[in-house]
């Protein structure tokens, strides 16, 4: 009986041994394939850098391009802005010639106010229109209520003091209104 117990205990020594030699063939098979999972997992982490790149060089790109765009429309954001009550000043003398049409000073003075005022809206420059519409604080600025003529008007703007204008679709000056209460 000691015979068979030496013979089982040697063939489990050589199971063993077999065991032992396929672990470590597999292990070799493993580092064989390693090298290609390695060269793999390093080439999809490039191709993710790349693209993370050239998603960040795109937004970058676009967003300059915005930011340069809005630049050149408001680039003369300050320049208009100092030539309003220039602007304010022709109203002013155009309304100061009322009643005396054959004043030769009126046709000179609407030339020039025409050409200024074309100018500036070539440049971006826009009027609000603002009497008669509903009173909005985005973009008009209240100096006053009045009672309102009509009950229509109530809440409604009456009277412009100081025409307000916008550029590129931005205000650069609010409207100073009076306002129906």
């Amino acid at each position: 009986m000691e015979n068979k117990d030496n013979q089982v205990h040697e063939e489990f020594i050589d199971n063993t041994a077999n065991a032992a030699e396929v672990q470590e063939s597999m292990a070799v098979a493993e580092e064989i394939a390693s090298p290609e999972k390695v060269l793999k997992d390093e080439l999809d982490l490039a191709n993710e850098k790349y693209l993370r790149l050239y998603a960040e060089f795109d937004n970058f790109r676009r967003r300059t391009s915005k930011e340069r765009v809005e630049l050149i429309q408001t680039a003369g954001k300050d320049v208009i802005k100092s030539m309003l009550p220039v602007l304010d000043d022709f109203d002013r003398a155009l309304k100061s010639f009322e009643g005396r049409e054959d004043d030769p000073a009126l046709e000179g003075i609407k030339l020039i106010a025409n050409k200024f005022r074309n100018t500036l809206v070539q440049q971006g420059l826009k009027e609000m229109e603002a009497i008669g519409q509903p009173f909005d604080a985005e973009v008009h600025e209240a100096i006053t209520n009045i009672p309102s003529p009509t009950e229509d008007m109530k809440g409604k703007v009456i009277d412009v003091v100081e025409k307000g204008y916008f550029l590129q679709d931005k205000v650069i000056r609010y409207a100073k209104v009076v306002v129906g209460a």
